[in-house]
């Protein structure tokens, strides 16, 4: 695929380039806030935020994207930022980028479909308040400004488009970010500012080698967080992935995002920023407000850059509530107001794993947690629905001396108790004919049942042919199963 390609760079021009300046105003303050929550210079995210998206640009699977300093990661960085330093953080986000690159060449993007629809939605949901519990701080204690602001900010967003012509053709979040902030410069209202956020920086971003000593020391005190760094990272660009792709009805490369998230992260360490990752709340800003490939992503990075650096004095004089407004469209965009109604109609365990995932991810804000809650439900879920799926028919063959069982379903560690209980062992039989060409052996548990079964029956002096074992079944018996195998009979019941 070439490099430039008309599709992924240029069939969206204008849609893209209003975009990318409405994702580059939204990026500002949060990534200054994600720097003070991971307790570095306001710099380090901006830098971060830029190199990232610039970098995703070019090497991300999934255009339209946008990557950058996050507070899921930031949150991750307090510790090593406190008990070591700026350095640290700086190899620690280095190490993450490497350990992503390999996910890539492994694939590990491939575990995504194990990600069930019940727990994307809750992982959509989950971030929808997140998104609009962090504008809560920016609402509170305040004077009735910044509500008729950041009202004033929301009607423009939803009733701009309805407007002829130009409705359509001008992004309603640029226009907000716009008119609010020609209205505070004007009216000299006293309300918090992007400036009151931190200092923004006055130079470009330069490489920097991390300074710390190059031993096996250092790499102790920075794996651990890289590696919760590399899996929160991915974690998080692959659900977003997922929902663009929902939301843009097109397919992205995950191995190729993987790969693309490490590169991106080592060139933001390089330049002195922390580690990041894909944002939900930005990649949707993006996709509503017109953008659709790589170059949108390009050009927030870009602009980012040049806003903070250039045109300081103007970006800080942005309204938070102009910003408010703006993560508020985008909460409410989030969420899947779907899965509220669906509440009624879908199964009682797929609305569980759905809120689980929803609770978990609210309650601690750790979204790797809320996704492994979700995904380890619907695996149990699943199991058990799995597991009752079976059936086992007995027939006899001679009266009061031979028995056919007829097993159909899959016999696996969940449906394990359930397959032995389906036997009669104190029923006196010359032979027990156990049919398994409709049923299917998974695992060692499975076939442990079986032995179980064999061996009880044998003890009763009732001779025990299994008969229909799939191919795939049998090689798993074959290598597993003890009955018979006298010393092994022994020690297997001895066990149990």
């Amino acid at each position: 695929m070439a490099l430039f390609s008309k599709h992924e760079w240029f069939s969206n021009i204008k849609g893209d380039t209003l975009s990318g300046l409405v994702v580059a105003l939204a990026l500002i303050p949060e990534a200054i806030a994600f720097s003070i929550i991971a307790g570095v210079d306001p710099k380090v995210g901006l830098y971060a935020s830029f190199c990232i998206a610039v970098i995703i640009a070019f090497t991300g699977g999934r255009p339209g994207m946008i990557s950058a300093a996050t507070g899921a990661m930031a949150l991750l960085m307090v510790t090593l930022v406190r008990e070591h330093g700026l350095e640290y953080l700086l190899a620690a986000t280095l190490l993450t980028g490497v350990f992503q690159i390999i996910a890539g060449y492994l694939k590990l993007a491939e575990l995504m479909r194990f990600v069930s629809r019940s727990v994307v939605t809750g992982f959509v949901n989950a971030l929808a308040i997140l998104i609009f519990m962090a504008q809560l701080p920016e609402l509170t204690n305040v004077t009735w400004h910044v509500y008729a602001m950041t009202l004033a900010g929301l009607g423009i967003i939803y009733l701009f488009p309805y407007l002829p012509v130009i409705g359509k053709s001008i992004p309603s979040p640029l226009v907000c970010i716009v008119v609010l902030t020609i209205v505070y410069m004007v009216s000299g209202m006293d309300i918090r500012t992007v400036g009151d956020m931190g200092e923004l920086p006055d130079t470009l971003p330069v490489f920097l080698w991390p300074d710390v000593p190059l031993n096996l020391e250092t790499l102790m005190i920075i794996l651990p967080y890289a590696l919760m760094l590399c899996v929160v990272g991915l974690l998080e660009s692959m659900m977003t992935a997922t929902i663009v792709d929902d939301l843009t009805d097109t397919q992205s490369d995950k191995n190729r995002e993987c790969k693309g998230q490490g590169l991106a992260n080592i060139g933001a360490g390089l330049m002195g920023g922390m580690a990041g990752c894909a944002m939900i709340g930005q990649s949707v800003i993006n996709i509503k407000s017109g953008g659709r490939t790589r170059l949108s992503t390009l050009i927030a990075g870009v602009v980012l850059l040049l806003m903070v650096v250039f045109l300081s004095d103007w970006v800080s004089q942005i309204p938070m509530a102009a910003l408010v407004a703006v993560m508020i469209m985008v909460s409410i965009g989030t969420f899947s107001w779907e899965s509220i109604r669906d509440l009624k109609k879908h199964p009682l365990s797929t609305n569980i794993v759905m809120l689980a995932t929803v609770a978990v991810t609210v309650s601690t804000h750790n979204l790797a947690l809320g996704v492994f809650v979700g995904v380890l439900l619907a695996a149990m879920f699943f199991a058990n629905k799995v597991g009752n799926i079976m059936v086992i028919d007995s027939t006899e063959i001679k009266a009061g001396k031979e028995r056919e069982y007829q097993v159909i379903g899959q016999v696996f560690f969940a449906s394990s108790q359930r397959f032995m209980a389906a036997f009669d062992f104190k029923e006196s039989l010359d032979k027990v004919t156990i049919n398994l060409s409709r049923a299917h052996f998974w695992d060692v548990t499975a076939v442990q049942s079986l032995d179980r079964v064999v061996i009880k029956f044998r003890r009763e002096g009732t001779e025990v042919e299994l008969v229909g074992l799939s191919e795939a079944s049998a090689t798993v018996v074959d290598r597993y199963a003890v009955h018979n195998d006298p010393k092994a009979v022994e020690k297997l019941m001895g066990d149990h």
